[in-house]
């Protein structure tokens, strides 16, 4: 899959809190080598971003 453009396009909400949601999912997934990146190509970037766009996980930034 590439980089959901659309979603990001359509996407309504803090700009912020979703770049920061999609970096640091990126970084968990790499860091835990999950078996989903090798088969999105290994764009952990745009695997993480699908993942936040399309809620299948859930995130919210701590002050």
């Amino acid at each position: 899959m590439i980089f959901p453009l659309e979603e990001l396009i359509e996407y309504n909400g803090n700009m912020y809190e979703i770049t920061s949601a999609a970096s640091r999912r990126s970084f968990q997934l790499s860091m835990i080598r999950d078996e989903e990146i090798e088969m999105n190509d290994g764009k952990v970037v745009s695997l993480a971003a699908r993942q936040v766009f399309t809620d299948e996980i859930e995130f919210r930034l701590e002050a």
